[in-house]
């Protein structure tokens, strides 16, 4: 019935004993599909592992995350392409900028975005080239400047490349931007359900439900009303019926259009889809 979009069931926070029951839970509350990010190398087989254990729920999504640019080894291009290449991945992901990071030290804030940057553009490209979607990751102190730089690199990839901007939290300028320029997506978190949201409740009533995608980014971010505690795919549903009532829809038709949406963006063969 739905599909989270965006997890990260191998951070440690999920021990390995528990994630049969995570998975368990979250396909009782209707999530049939989750799709898990490998963010760092060393996460890379690990996700996939999972996804070998537990292919009628779990999916694959690898890339380097900005936040991880400082430590990549020398060959890390090579490895995440060979594991694209001979895997079935989702989409690459999650990759992006991340201007709101501390800078590690031994290296300019200059210089960091510079690589992250580069490192972007690297994942554009191979997404090209494997005919795959991607995932990205935008987040600023203050302003939008990765959104923007973000954008400027999608460009380049337009029409070729589809963006969704995970856990969106930004406003419908930004969201006209990428839409107009990129034909892009977001996916939305339980944020849109905290009391602090801002003017977020109201920008996901105006986006077209077309253009919208559930995620969890669990284990991170768990929506009212379980904030605080560690978040797992089967507390998306808080999210999802949220949001049907912002839009004035039935539940039914938002997990619909929504699954559908997922399903096409990531390729899901025929196999996976309504599973």
């Amino acid at each position: 019935m739905l599909i989270d979009t965006h997890c990260h069931l191998i951070s440690r926070r999920f021990s390995d004993d528990d994630l049969a029951k995570v998975i368990q839970r979250a396909n009782l509350a209707g999530i049939t599909r989750m799709v898990t990010q490998g963010t760092a190398e060393d996460d890379w087989e690990s996700s996939l592992g999972l996804a070998a254990i537990f292919p009628e729920s779990i999916t694959v999504c690898l890339a380097l995350h900005p936040s991880e640019v400082h430590t990549a080894r020398a060959n890390w291009q090579r490895q995440l392409e060979q594991l694209a290449i001979t895997h079935s991945l989702a989409a690459i992901g999650e990759t992006g900028l991340d201007y709101y990071q501390p800078v590690p030290e031994g290296m300019t804030e200059n210089r960091r975005k510079a690589l992250q940057r580069e490192y972007l553009e690297f994942h554009f490209g191979l997404a090209e080239r494997l005919g795959l979607n991607i995932v990205l990751h935008t987040r600023d102190r203050s302003g939008d400047a990765s959104f923007r730089d973000a954008i400027a690199i999608a460009e380049g990839y337009a029409g070729r490349v589809r963006p969704v901007f995970h856990c969106f939290i930004g406003n419908q300028d930004q969201l006209r931007l990428a839409f107009d320029k990129l034909d892009a997506l977001i996916s939305v978190t339980g944020v849109v359900t905290f009391k602090n949201a801002g003017t977020l409740p109201e920008t996901i009533a105006w986006c077209p439900v077309e253009r919208l995608m559930l995620e969890t980014d669990s284990p991170y971010l768990a929506p009212e009303p379980m904030r605080g505690k560690r978040n797992e795919p089967a507390l998306m549903r808080h999210t999802a019926e949220f949001i049907a009532q912002l839009k004035r829809m039935d539940f039914e038709q938002l997990a619909m259009i929504t699954t559908q949406t997922a399903e096409d963006f990531f390729r899901f063969p025929e196999s996976m889809k309504n599973s």
